[in-house]
């Protein structure tokens, strides 16, 4: 039992989910055979080393060695925790994980943060419709019933302990609060609600889950300045009514730099996603979700980082940046560029919209409707055309030393690019217009002779757990006492007990018998053998595993001959182990190989 997950529940949803499904949904799989097969999501490679096997419902990369489940799969490529990781399967399969052990929970499980935030959003949620301030803002931003419900928008009032009369109650809840990022102090110590006189607008973690709130000003209100003491009047004028968007502060559940607002939904209204648009601000998500573009999301309060580009990439392979044409949403749409070329393999494309003065998503997507703004996506900037046409914007490319500037510019930045045909391209394109050669200064990684692995040699018991791995049910046939548990050699305990696991669990598939020894420290040498070719037809298999046993108790019948002829050489020998001696001798054992 890991993370108090029990081991028959992971027996569960490993038998229920299929990792060809789990990990097509996230990398382009192409049949191979038996398997399926792609270029690896977790190391640039131009020729496919990435093999999935439905039978061993495990997958293995021959070029960097990642391999596992489908629950390994999601922890490496969404950078999940095992709990998290066994969540998300089970979510996508209408499961749901029980625990064990009651209220002992690890220290790290954040439950009661969860809860509490999903609290807190509800709460503002019943606030909404007791303003009518918000109320008829949003019916000016026409905001209908069912965007207000599928985005939870609430409204935080006036006051300074809202949230924290509603949820406070206990030194314990306060704590909560405070590492939630729902209170501030100030000098004299004293709480107050961080939020205050705001359209609410809970932010999700990939499981749907309240991490953070976004709070938005709205024209009417005039919100008690951030930093004016607990006690005074909530209603009091301020000259400074604070930032137009305010959001949670970094907590142990919310870092901006790695979340994006609206992915959930996005995810939710889309079962396959071909493109994600990225915009500035809440309002101009929601208002594209409502107008039927439900491929929307927004950076929160941050410019876009390497984390959000290679969250996005794995949304969707074209990405479309879409800010603003003045000077901030040009450098904004530079950082984000410079964000996306490390992650630019080949397959990803990344575009760049720029609106006209004084629009936004928002208002032109009323204007000018779904369709229209399906139009603008559509006619998007190509990352390489605003790549070059940004970086020459101010040189003179007709003369010698204009083209060399725009050379030296540009040769660091594509030589960020991952290597693939993309980065060739980009390379072409920059000796074209310049004439000088992009000199990348980089090595390329040497190339693997094969990328299927070489059949080696193995010892018998390493040979019998590969093919017990690839046909767990072939252990139902195993009858006992166990005869090769007399042989003395490594990995003889480990084999009768995988057997022993197989046969407790009937129908077990190779992924959930290796996922049994997980916190072993065997767990890694079983995914190797795992993952290693086993040569023949499954019954071919099941004939060449019987006979490694067979082997196994011959070598150990021979091993033990031995050690009893050594033994009567010394004169030490009792009157029950000469019997077994005469009887071993006249049998006339051979060894066989190895």
């Amino acid at each position: 039992m890991r993370g108090r997950i029990p081991d028959s529940f992971i027996d569960e949803l490993l038998a229920r989910v299929d990792i060809v499904d789990v990990i097509e949904r996230r990398v382009p799989l192409k049949k191979a055979g038996r398997e399926w097969t792609a270029c690896c999501p977790f190391h640039n490679e131009r020729s496919p080393s990435f093999y999935v096997s439905p039978a061993k419902q495990f997958y293995h990369c021959f070029g960097c060695g990642a391999h596992g489940s489908a629950v390994k799969f999601l922890m490496d490529y969404e950078r999940l925790e095992f709990p998290d990781a066994v969540e998300e399967l089970a979510q996508s399969v209408g499961l749901t994980v029980p625990r064990e052990g009651g209220d002992d929970r690890p220290r790290e499980d954040k439950t009661d943060l969860y809860s509490l935030l999903d609290s807190a959003a509800s709460w503002y949620e019943k606030e909404l419709p007791r303003s009518a301030e918000a109320q008829a803002y949003c019916k000016k931003r026409g905001l209908d019933a069912q965007t207000i419900q599928r985005f939870r928008i609430g409204w935080a009032p006036a006051g300074f302990d809202g949230v924290i009369k509603a949820l406070g109650g206990n030194d314990r809840r306060m704590k909560l609060l405070n590492e939630a990022g729902m209170v501030a102090s100030n000098e004299r110590g004293n709480r107050y609600d961080r939020f205050r006189e705001r359209l609410m607008f809970p932010i999700l973690d990939r499981r749907g889950r309240v991490i953070a709130f976004g709070g938005r000003i709205i024209p009417s209100a005039s919100p008690a300045h951030e930093g004016q003491e607990a006690g005074a009047s909530a209603r009091t004028p301020q000259k400074e009514p604070g930032p137009k968007y305010l959001n949670s502060p970094e907590t142990p559940l919310f870092h901006k730099g790695r979340e994006l607002f609206a992915l959930w939904q996005v995810k939710q209204a889309n079962a396959s996603l071909a493109r994600i648009v990225v915009v500035e601000g809440y309002m101009d998500v929601i208002a594209m979700h409502q107008a039927g573009l439900p491929i929307a999301v927004a950076t929160l309060g941050t410019a876009t980082t390497p984390e959000h580009t290679e969250v996005l990439f794995r949304a969707a392979p074209d990405v479309v940046f879409c800010f603003d044409g003045d000077r901030a949403g040009r450098a904004a749409a530079w950082k984000a560029l410079e964000s996306a070329l490390p992650r630019l393999r080949d397959g990803r494309q990344a575009y760049f919209l720029f609106l006209p003065d004084g629009e936004d998503p928002d208002t032109l997507i009323r204007k000018e409707g779904k369709d229209g703004f399906e139009k603008r996506l559509k006619a998007a900037t190509p990352l390489s055309e605003y790549f070059f046409g940004e970086l020459a914007h101010d040189v003179d490319t007709g003369s010698l030393d204009g083209r060399a500037r725009l050379a030296e510019r540009a040769r660091p930045l594509i030589a960020r690019l991952p290597d693939g045909a993309f980065r060739d391209l980009m390379a072409q394109e920059l000796e074209k217009r310049t004439g000088a050669r992009a000199t990348l200064n980089t090595t390329p990684a040497p190339r693997a002779t094969v990328n299927r692995p070489t059949v080696v040699q193995r010892s018998l018991v390493r040979s019998a757990i590969a093919l017990l791995l690839s046909q767990p049910g072939v252990a139902d046939q195993v009858e006992r006492p166990y005869g090769f548990l007399r042989l003395d050699k490594p990995g003889v305990e480990l084999l009768a007990e995988l057997i022993d696991t197989a046969r407790s669990r009937p129908g077990i598939n190779p992924a959930m018998l290796v996922e049994h020894f997980a916190e072993r420290a065997e767990y890694p040498a079983l995914q190797k053998l795992m993952a290693a070719m086993v040569v023949g037809e499954p019954e071919a298999q099941r004939a060449e595993f019987f006979d490694a046993l067979r082997r196994m108790e011959q070598q150990a019948v021979i091993q033990r001959r031995d050690w009893l002829t050594a033994k009567s050489r010394e004169g030490t020998l009792d009157s029950a182990e000469k019997t077994e001696l005469r009887e071993l001798l006249a049998a006339r054992v051979t060894t066989p190989s190895a």
